[in-house]
């Protein structure tokens, strides 16, 4: 069941278990094409982000569905030069405002997509294929974009049916997201929504995985059909209770609204108190724990988090 679960070798597997300095400095690469898990304000890869900012890991291409608060701490710790996404924004509480601050001054590129044609280059990439057909964007500009950047392609369905669209397979060099659990052998446990997250991490050459708790050796072999991803495409199994914070995380814990909007009220203006803000909680911190503590002494608020998604499921 081993073999099965992790499509190698399990005594090669059980290295798979590592603190989250290890795994960015060993999977995330400068000028790397990085995915991003997550979607807006549910399971953001947050202590994962906070490491490769920590490390100053630059030149990255960051690609995903909506890119939210784990793309924009990036921009403003100056590592990203590039952008593919269906959306950047934090939905209700307003866009990404270091994102598009770069952006607009030229120092980060974008490429614009649906989150169908992202979805859909990511399930190309997963299944070995150039590209996939598709009618999303049809007659817009940003089909335009994508078409003059070689992205995309547009021609007549050989079956007479109109014209389609090809969008080329997009393999990330590394990608990263948050799950509930996972095994030592890296077989990952998503419960909920998990968006485009499995077929970008099937076409991506390295992945890490940040898990609210590492599941002993064995436990998941009488339930195979729990795991959402198995270990054969994991690189790295990181233990971090609340990784995603402030984003929430299904059936553990909501997400911490203060957090959000006083982080967005500090990234609207991105002065010196918003640069202050991102040396003492993400660059300084020796770890996630560090943040955590620093942004919640005590734990207090985790506990009200917790306590809140358990009274909602």
């Amino acid at each position: 069941m081993h073999h099965l679960l992790t499509g190698g070798d399990p005594g090669q597997a059980t290295g798979k278990v590592m603190t989250a300095e290890e795994a960015v400095g060993r999977f995330v690469r400068p000028g790397a094409v990085v995915g991003m898990g997550g979607q807006n304000i549910n399971r953001c890869p947050m202590a994962l982000v906070h490491e490769v900012a920590r490390q100053g890991v630059g030149d990255l291409t960051v690609v995903g569905c909506n890119l939210s608060l784990p793309l924009d701490l990036l921009v403003a710790a100056g590592l990203v030069v590039r952008t593919e996404q269906g959306s950047g924004n934090l939905e209700r509480y307003g866009t990404l405002f270091a994102w598009r601050r770069a952006v607009e001054a030229g120092r980060v590129a974008v490429a614009d997509h649906s989150h169908l044609t992202m979805a859909s280059r990511f399930t190309a990439g997963a299944n070995g294929v150039p590209f996939l057909p598709t009618r999303s964007l049809l007659g817009s500009d940003v089909l335009a974009a994508l078409v003059a950047e070689g992205i995309a392609q547009v021609m007549d369905d050989p079956w007479g049916d109109g014209p389609v669209v090809l969008v080329r397979a997009l393999r990330p060099d590394v990608s990263l997201i948050h799950a509930h659990r996972a095994d030592p052998f890296g077989n990952v446990v998503i419960e909920g929504v998990t968006s485009h997250e499995v077929d970008m991490v099937r076409a991506s050459a390295a992945t890490v995985v940040t898990v609210e708790e590492i599941v002993p050796e064995g436990e998941l072999n009488a339930r195979p059909e729990e795991v959402t991803i198995s270990g054969a495409y994991v690189s790295a199994v990181v233990a971090q209770p609340f990784g995603a914070f402030p984003t929430s995380v299904y059936r553990r814990y909501d997400f911490a609204e203060d957090e959000i909007k006083a982080y967005q009220a500090l990234a609207r203006h991105g002065d010196g108190t918003y640069a202050s803000w991102l040396a003492d909680h993400v660059l300084n911190p020796a770890d996630f724990d560090g943040y955590l503590r620093r942004a919640d002494p005590g734990g207090a608020r985790r506990a009200a988090l917790t306590e809140s998604m358990r009274s909602h499921v």
